[in-house]
């Protein structure tokens, strides 16, 4: 377990994507956290930024531990950091369960945001560095193909999650039973990851590469790379998406009910998880197709459809969303297919601008601006629409301003993709051939 598994000879690696979905598919499960939101808050007496609580920790331990333990899973292997994200989930679920049966909130905080965010960080970068080197090649492709799995997670977790809820109870009781099923049955569908992932020799690395670049280029180490203005720009481009798309993620299910409250058009609670459910397919969607088309496009072309069209989505949302369900739908699915898109993305624009070498660990530590977006985007819109409803509003004007604030923030981002540079090559690490002609050459 503590040293990566080689593929034997003949290994097909079309077999480390299914691996690699088996965790993403269950720790994308976070997605799905509001439909738990309402139950809760009736439940346990919460308002609706406490009940974001543990989504958002969650979120933030998910940047932490993948900043801190990205080192950690390349030098341990994937299936190492798989093990772990296993155990932390799934653990996180059953502390949460027991915090429901006790009417512990804290608990819950506890279990899902913390224990089990750990988990969602492991888990996710788990595979990223592994599918990269199995396919260099086509890592937009690849990264696309695993993590698509955080952005379906809640496509199988929404309406699985609301039949629970409602077989069980949306009582405490029935909360508990239901986060009871969901540790259980997630600790046995990550196992298959475990024991299926392996890691390439280098000949299929070779076998795999088309083109120099894919073996060979531009060598930054994760110490190095942090270093560089190229790293923070992506660090504020990843935020402002992700916070623009986690504002409505989070809150989705409540949010569809305000906008069409009252009359004919009111949506009912199975409608607003089928809505969830929709933002997920979309969320899974663009992480496959948008990061494949960046093989083409490329990452900063396909970065500026990301921002800049999805702050004129939200836009005509925030105008024109309550007139129209079927607009408000086609929008927020549009701007979950940039939100899904940007995080498969992401680690191919880093791989580009800092090589493979350790691409795995530079990218733990970029995802702590998914730590601050995870507290930036729920923050916004429920601190928003907290203040709007005790000042009397209802509707739509619970979440203009938010959405007002979230266009901006796209555009924010849209200028610091827009200042990135091929980096300096003071920053590089010579090859390892490279190195030793280099050294041979220095006079004895």
């Amino acid at each position: 377990m503590s040293s990566p598994p080689l593929a034997p000879p003949g290994w097909s690696r079309w077999l480390v994507p299914p691996a690699a979905l088996s965790v993403h598919l269950s720790i994308g499960q976070a997605y799905a956290w509001s439909v738990f939101k309402p139950p809760l808050e009736s439940a346990l007496h919460l308002d609706g930024t406490q009940s974001a609580l543990p989504f958002q920790l969650a979120i933030v331990m998910l940047g932490l531990s993948a900043a801190f333990g990205g080192t950690l899973v390349e030098r341990n292997g994937p299936r190492w950091a798989m093990t772990v994200a296993l155990v932390c989930f799934s653990s996180g679920f059953l502390i949460s369960a027991l915090g429901a049966q006790t009417k512990q909130y804290w608990l819950i905080v506890l279990g899902y945001g913390f224990v089990g965010g750990i988990g969602l960080g492991i888990g996710y970068i788990s595979p990223v560095s592994t599918l990269i080197k199995w396919f260099p090649d086509r890592p937009g492709m690849a990264t696309g193909i695993a993590i698509m799995g955080f952005g379906g997670g809640a496509l199988i977790a929404s309406p699985w999650s609301a039949q629970m809820l409602a077989s069980f109870g949306s009582d405490h009781e029935g909360i508990a039973l239901a986060f009871l099923v969901h540790g259980l049955s997630y600790a046995v569908f990550m196992t298959l990851g475990v024991l299926l992932v392996r890691v390439p020799r280098a000949a299929d690395r070779e076998a795999t590469a088309s083109g120099p670049d894919a073996v060979a280029g531009v060598r930054v180490s994760a110490r190095s790379a942090v270093r560089t203005p190229q790293f923070w720009c992506l660090w504020i481009v990843l935020c402002m998406n992700v916070t623009a798309g986690i504002g409505i993620l989070e809150k989705a299910a409540p949010m569809i009910t305000d906008f069409f409250a009252g009359g004919s058009a009111a949506v009912s609670a199975s409608a607003a998880a089928g809505f969830v459910a929709l933002l997920s397919a979309a969320n899974m969607a663009g992480r496959i197709g948008w990061s494949s088309a960046s093989d083409r496009v490329g990452r900063k072309n396909i970065y500026r459809v990301y921002l800049g069209v999805g702050a004129l989505m939200y836009l005509v949302i925030a105008l024109f969303g309550d007139s129209s369900k079927p607009l408000f739908v086609l929008c927020a699915l549009v701007i979950l297919s940039f939100y899904g898109g940007g995080f498969a993305t992401i680690p191919a624009y880093l791989k580009d601008l800092f090589g493979a070498h350790e691409v795995g660990a530079i990218h733990g530590r970029l995802l702590t601006a998914w730590s601050t977006a995870g507290v930036l985007g729920p923050l916004i819109v429920n601190w928003i629409a907290d203040r709007q409803k005790a000042a009397g509003k209802h509707g739509p004007s619970l979440y203009t301003l938010s959405f007002g604030i979230m266009i901006g923030l796209l555009v924010v981002g849209f200028v610091a993709n827009e200042l990135v540079r091929p980096v300096h090559t003071r920053h590089h690490v010579p090859a390892p051939r490279e190195a030793a002609d280099a050294q041979r050459q220095q006079p004895a």
